[in-house]
């Protein structure tokens, strides 16, 4: 790993931890053992490295959902891979770095934009006409209506955690439960099995 990378990687794990807004660059320097001098002969400001920390981290999601689709059995399958490649992304993850993204980092936050209305909305809606085709979804859902609804569902949870958690649950456990009633809701008799199946499996690792 080169200084560069270096400094992204201790950067992505500071925000992580902390958000944006509070960690500074002296905050930086001191998690990797250098001047900020150093820093700076790499990157113009922290909003550089933010930009770059958030552009990495959604390419390596489109890479992990393309992954998902791929390997799934079936639709409810690919929505259980979701589920638990979400938690690994949101276990650790402060909630504070979703408002301070769209309120102090316009560029990134654009690039999360982006990112929702393009690449999840197709995944999303691309799987619910995959498990109508396969019999595992209603096959009279408004999938345009679901797609919207489920990424607003989404959004909820970013910048309005502390509603549904309160101290109580993380995001990842959020997420988890409100996907598993999307998904009871959406699915016929044939899927309803196939959720307590690939559930099961997620409880047991």
């Amino acid at each position: 790993m080169d200084v560069k990378e270096y400094i992204i990687s201790e950067s992505d794990k500071l925000f992580c931890q902390y958000g944006l807004k509070s960690v500074t660059m002296d905050d930086i320097a001191k998690q990797l053992g250098m001047s900020k001098k150093t820093i700076y002969s790499h990157f113009s400001d922290k909003n550089e490295i933010v930009n770059i920390v958030i552009e990495i981290k959604l390419n390596s999601q489109k890479c992990i959902i393309s992954d998902c689709v791929a390997c799934a059995e079936n639709s409810v399958h690919e929505v259980s891979l979701g589920v638990t490649n979400m938690k690994e992304l949101l276990s650790n993850l402060n909630p504070a770095l979703f408002y301070d993204l769209q309120k102090y980092h316009p560029e990134a936050w654009m690039y999360f934009k982006d990112f929702r209305e393009k690449h999840l909305f197709k995944t999303i809606h691309d799987n619910l006409k995959r498990g109508i085709d396969e019999g595992f979804y209603r096959k009279d859902l408004k999938t345009d209506i679901l797609t919207q609804m489920r990424l607003e569902q989404m959004d909820l949870i970013f910048n309005n955690s502390s509603a549904y958690t309160n101290g109580k649950y993380g995001l990842a456990q959020v997420m988890a439960e409100l996907t598993e009633h999307f998904l009871y809701g959406i699915c016929t008799l044939k899927g309803h099995k196939l959720i307590n199946k690939y559930k099961e499996i997620i409880e047991e690792e």
